[in-house]
């Protein structure tokens, strides 16, 4: 154990000596390696980073949520485009029938946009926010926290109050540093009376609404604003429908649908004229891309890796050469075969693993780049890659130096000493 251990250090001084006395051309051949684990590790790093911040964003709004509208996300609207078209609206009867009869749903609301308005306050004015009328149980649903005040009370939702609850941009457009909550907006030639502000969401991965930039009235007062059967809004309404606890959410859907068909008068043979829509159809798109991503990097980094495990390699052949006459004398002194062969593996694996850990260096440093320029999802280096680049470039290391090193130990002693 004691020699395996001697050989083991003499192994790793010799490559760094190795490096030091042949920079540039260590640097040449390492340089792909680096290259490769960065492209690997690099793209594994980022599709695992925004895997992350995706799987982030669909537990914040819940995957057990069902989103019943006249589109489907997994078609695209242009196709079959007068399918969708005749297709009715999600309307507040559809909410109210599955309120009333489903067992297996626990929470549900109604949503309807109504467009975008610009929202007044003495001489400011907020353009472009998106009034948005539904029912009492969005806040929930959505899981809305608050900077300032609150949500509606069911008095207010039940009569239709002009009570409005707004994002943070829209507070901070009309307001600034005053609280907005108690204060009187213009909206569409209405007043409303600010009893909330929305808690800053800034950028997502996925977004279903973007609350920064909302003006939510309650249903009630949404019918004294706007013909909510308009079949201008027909991509703007929504009912949405969450799983009670312990309920699999295909067993609620299978209810929904039932019912949802009963309230529509559909018969057996008619197709459904509505999709239930989840966030899990787009992670599933996205978990296609990110395959797709991982075997590009794979594709990418492999090539360059193959190309500096050559360069390991011609360095090891290089390094057997020049130490022919050692080799000779330590065989000749009683050197096994495997002492050899390890000295040499082992320095290949060192300068690997060396080019390796530079590749690292360059996915943190890129990571971190990325990070402050795309605030919408942080990039980083997990340990997970970080101990399969590692271990990749040991690989390597063995491979590149399993040929010079099986040449060198199988040198004849006297004619190694005479070279």
């Amino acid at each position: 154990m004691g020699i395996v251990l001697r050989v083991i250090g003499e192994s790793i001084l010799q490559a760094l000596g190795q490096l030091n006395a042949n920079r540039l051309r260590s640097f040449l051949s390492l340089l792909g390696i680096t290259i490769g684990i960065f492209c690997i590790i690099g793209v594994f790093s980022a599709v695992d980073s925004l895997e992350d911040n995706v799987r982030g964003s669909l537990a914040k709004l819940g995957d057990d949520v069902v989103y019943i509208q006249k589109f489907s996300w997994a078609e695209d609207p242009g196709q079959n485009w007068f399918k969708w078209m005749r297709r009715p609206n999600p309307d507040y009867d559809d909410y109210k029938a599955i309120s009333e009869k489903s067992q297996t749903a626990g929470l549900m609301t109604y949503y309807v946009g109504i467009g975008q308005r610009t929202a007044k306050y003495l001489k400011n004015n907020a353009e472009q926010a998106y009034l948005l009328g539904c029912t009492i149980e969005f806040a929930e649903i959505f899981k809305l926290n608050f900077e300032k005040g609150r949500f509606f009370s069911p008095s207010e939702d039940a009569y239709g109050s002009p009570k409005v609850v707004i994002g943070y941009n829209v507070a901070e457009a009309l307001f600034g540093e005053i609280d907005p909550v108690g204060k009187s907006i213009k909206v569409g030639g209405r007043r409303y009376e600010v009893v909330g502000v929305i808690e800053k969401a800034g950028e997502s991965i996925i977004n279903v609404l973007n609350f920064d930039d909302v003006l939510l009235i309650s249903y009630n007062m949404a019918r004294k604003v706007a013909n909510l059967n308009s079949a201008d809004l027909f991509s703007e309404s929504t009912v949405c429908v969450k799983a009670a606890a312990g309920v699999p959410v295909l067993q609620m859907k299978d209810e929904v649908t039932s019912i949802l068909r009963a309230n529509r008068r559909l018969k057996p043979r008619e197709k459904d004229n509505f999709s239930m829509n989840q966030l899990s159809i787009i992670s599933g798109f996205l978990n296609s891309f990110f395959g797709v991503l991982n075997i590009l990097g794979i594709f990418i980094g492999g090539f360059a890796i193959l190309v500096g495990m050559f360069g390991v390699a011609n360095i090891m052949f290089v390094s057997v050469k020049e130490r022919t006459r050692l080799i000779g004398i330590k065989k000749a002194l009683g050197a096994k075969q495997y002492v050899i062969l390890l000295e040499f593996l082992i320095e290949s694996v060192v300068l690997c693993v060396l080019g390796g850990l530079a590749g690292l260096l360059m996915v943190i440093v890129t990571m971190t780049a990325m990070s402050q320029i795309f605030e919408s999802f942080d990039l980083y280096l997990s340990l997970n890659n970080a101990v399969l680049g590692v271990v990749m470039a040991t690989i390597i290391g063995v491979l590149a130096g399993m040929i010079p090193a099986t040449q060198a130990a199988r040198m004849d002693p006297v004619e190694a000493m005479r070279k």
